[in-house]
């Protein structure tokens, strides 16, 4: 005779338990954070991170140059006035590298599944998220610059090299578990260890299919997911259009006013995650923790921007409402990117590549109907642009409140048959 038992000890509490708060036993005393090996391993996520948004922005803000160069104008126009707008982020040819983004944030995940402690998910997580505020903040800066001086390939040539040396760096520091990694101390190794007992476990399981397909918690991931990437997406690829078109601004000084919002973003996605830990130190539930910090980067910043289409143009008061839109966003990364980690840790690597594929579905319908609009309505186009990104947003963010948890769910429990 055979039954079903669990592996986990805290598998007889309450539901309630399990989503109040982190095991303060868990916390770190005497392992210093900043100079350990899991933060060393977060900086080098977040370069990859920068990498990865500054190739994937660069064809975005190359596209000017390239139609320029095609149209073998005799000098770079630094006006975006004139090109049609496929150029100038409206085409669906933008995002074409967007799949293999998804998998490389699940393979990301897939480390903190053995490398991060519960205690310290949202700080490792948005440190190395945050590596794509940096990345979309140096390519926008900096791609203009580039395109104006050197040529438009040379954006392609100075970060794809980057990306290649990089490469190196990861092949050589990264290792996929503390246990398998030389040069970890012993504490730092035994703290994350006793850490995660479900997630190391030696044992694999089959992807619970039939399971997931029926969860609830996981449809909210993803459709707040595709809500929040369409806000993402209006912001990278349209607020240089729409600096140029409303102030009529050159490349070089487009660049510097649509990159600032992005350090911005940069500082808060860092400091979100820290915030987030701090609330689970005072008690509050980890859902409560994951739905504010979805919230503050979700609602806020589409209010703002349908407000800024009713607002008389002002260069002020538009780089300030664009500013703490764009600041704002990041705190998702301590919400709804991380959330799998909380469902399913085991299963969290295929879950967040899973969830990440489906919001970058956004980023080929964001440009691509944008542009539709804008091109139909020169008068009233980008507050029909804002207007359905509210929509959008709206509808995601309120499935996710409903519908969002942070409990380990049955389908993602570790169960063994035990022989009496």
């Amino acid at each position: 005779m055979a039954t079903m038992t669990e592996l986990s000890p805290t598998a007889g509490k309450t539901k309630h338990s399990q989503d109040t708060r982190v095991d303060e036993s868990l916390v770190p005393k005497k392992v210093l954070s900043f100079r350990s090996t899991r933060y060393g391993i977060a900086f080098i996520v977040h370069f990859c991170n920068f990498i990865l948004m500054a190739q994937y922005a660069a064809i975005n803000i190359s596209m000017v140059a390239m139609v320029n160069g095609t149209n073998h104008q005799s000098q770079f126009n630094g006006s975006t006035e004139s090109l049609p707008l496929d150029a100038l982020g409206g085409s669906n040819d933008a995002p074409n590298s967007l799949p293999a983004e998804g998998s490389i944030f699940g393979g990301q995940h897939a480390l903190w599944e053995r490398w991060g402690p519960p205690c310290e998910r949202s700080r490792l997580c948005t440190l190395a998220l945050s590596g794509m505020m940096l990345g979309t903040f140096t390519i926008i800066f900096l791609g203009g610059i580039i395109s104006q001086t050197l040529g438009w390939p040379f954006v392609f040539y100075i970060f794809g090299g980057i990306g290649c040396v990089y490469c190196l760096l990861w092949f050589v520091l990264v290792y996929d578990d503390p246990v398998s990694h030389p040069w970890i101390s012993v504490t730092e190794k035994e703290y994350i260890v006793s850490s995660l007992p479900q997630q190391l476990s030696p044992r694999k399981q089959p992807l619970p299919f039939k399971a997931m397909l029926t969860s609830l918690p996981l449809y909210a991931i993803c459709l707040c997911s595709f809500s929040h990437q369409w806000l993402v997406t209006i912001l990278i690829v349209y607020m240089p259009t729409y600096i140029s078109s409303v102030f009529n601004v050159n490349i070089r000084d487009n660049g510097f006013l649509s990159a600032f919002p992005f350090i911005i973003s940069w500082v808060t996605g860092i400091l979100g995650g820290q915030l987030a830990d701090f609330l689970l130190t005072k008690n509050f539930r980890i859902i409560t923790v994951r739905k504010i910090a979805t919230f503050l980067g979700s609602f806020p910043s589409s209010v703002l921007l349908v407000a800024l289409s009713y607002l008389t143009p002002d260069y002020i008061t538009t780089m300030t409402l664009l500013i703490v839109s764009c600041g704002l966003t990041p705190f998702c990364q301590s919400g709804i990117y991380i959330n799998a980690l909380d469902i399913a840790p085991r299963h969290s690597s295929f879950l967040m590549g899973t969830s990440r594929e489906f919001g970058y579905t956004a980023a080929i319908l964001a440009p691509t109907i944008s542009g539709f609009l804008l091109s139909q309505d020169p008068e009233f186009g980008w507050r029909n642009v804002f207007l359905l990104l509210f929509a959008i947003n709206l509808s995601g963010l309120i499935f996710y409140l409903i519908f969002g948890d942070a409990v380990v769910q049955d389908w993602a429990k570790d169960r063994k048959l035990t022989r009496l």
